[in-house]
């Protein structure tokens, strides 16, 4: 017990001490007392205080850094996040723009077949039906849509609809193997039948074996009876190739309008048009490309070099009437004879 209250009275009046000191040094200001003793007291602790920062430092910068570094990496992670929402951001208004400018298309073609269509877009690729070239869109029978109804696009044809489910329906595309509609030549109204190849040209078979068909000629739809499945005047495609002439029938390959790998917004014609528009739908023809001409221009006396006598020939006649000579009086020059009379 003895201990313990010495240590506290020591303590108490080290605490008084130091109290004291502390009021001395401030009412001495600048001239305070304890000046000297203070440098002293610099000077001597100073390379201890040195020597403690030198070890302390390195973990306190460590631990500091420590810290900065989550904040760096939180910052880090925030400006990705911002940056992958931007992209999204752009890459969804150009999607957007694509698909305003299709949607443009398909309402222009559709204006001017006079079809009535129904907006859908593709949200699958295949079917359970196997390996046929088809497509699932979504819109169904509560959108007004059934069986044998053309599908188009802001190209052309892009196939007809094959089964329908409430929300939801299967488009059979052009270019299946199974797809066939009959097609009408531009101009000359030549009637066929296409057929799908998948990935290659579609096949038309002509009805005229003798019929005169080139490279680069338009096909549009014939129509149906009462337009299902297809409406008249769809663009089909342009003629790619043709086979040499038939007995029966004419076989050309024409290159689909429609990309059919690259669908996305397309058109069903839930109502015909009152008329067939034949040939108007399709866009402009391509303008023909001006084949070049050349001209060859003769240097004036070009004749002359090449058949010198004649000119000299001519030349001297041409003197000689100069002259004065009488042309007339000459009987190689035309004129009558001498004693001939003119009369």
């Amino acid at each position: 017990m003895r201990d313990t209250r010495e240590s506290r009275v020591l303590l108490l009046l080290l605490i008084t001490i130091s109290f004291a000191l502390i009021t001395v040094d401030i009412r001495g200001g600048d001239d305070s007392p304890l000046d000297a003793t203070k440098r002293g007291a610099a000077a001597a602790l100073g390379p201890v205080e040195n020597g403690v920062a030198t070890v302390v430092d390195p973990v306190g910068n460590a631990i500091e850094a420590v810290r900065e570094s989550g904040d760096r990496h939180d910052r880090i992670a925030e400006l990705q996040r911002q940056n992958a929402e931007l992209k999204q951001r752009l890459g969804s208004d150009d999607r957007n723009r694509a698909r305003a400018a299709e949607l443009d298309k398909i309402l222009k073609t559709a204006g001017a077949g006079r079809y009535g269509i129904k907006g859908a877009q593709v949200i699958a690729i295949g079917a359970a039906q196997g390996l046929s070239w088809t497509v699932t869109i979504d819109a169904g029978s509560r959108d007004g849509l059934e069986r044998d109804m053309t599908v188009l696009n802001g190209d052309g044809l892009v196939g007809r609809v094959t089964t329908v489910g409430p929300s939801t329906a299967t488009v059979l595309l052009a270019n299946d193997p199974d797809f066939t509609v009959g097609t009408r030549l531009e101009k000359t109204s030549e009637l066929g039948f296409a057929t799908g190849q998948g990935d290659r040209p579609m096949k038309v078979e002509l009805l005229n074996g003798k019929l005169k068909v080139a490279k680069g000629d338009r096909l549009v739809t014939f129509g149906s009876s009462e337009s299902r499945p297809f409406v008249p005047g769809v663009p089909i495609g342009v003629v790619s190739s043709v086979e040499p002439v038939g007995d029966v029938t004419r076989t050309v390959y024409v290159e689909p309008y429609a990309s059919f790998t690259r669908l996305d917004i397309v058109g069903v014609v839930v109502q015909p048009p009152r008329d067939d528009p034949r040939d108007t739908v399709l866009p402009p023809a391509p303008k023909a490309t001006p084949t070049p001409t050349v001209t060859v221009t003769v240097p004036p006396g070009g004749e002359g070099e090449t058949d010198g006598g004649a000119a000299e020939g001519e030349t001297d006649a041409g003197a000689g009437a100069g002259a004065g000579e009488d042309p007339a009086a000459d009987p190689a020059a035309g004129g009558p004879a001498a004693g001939e009379d003119v009369n």
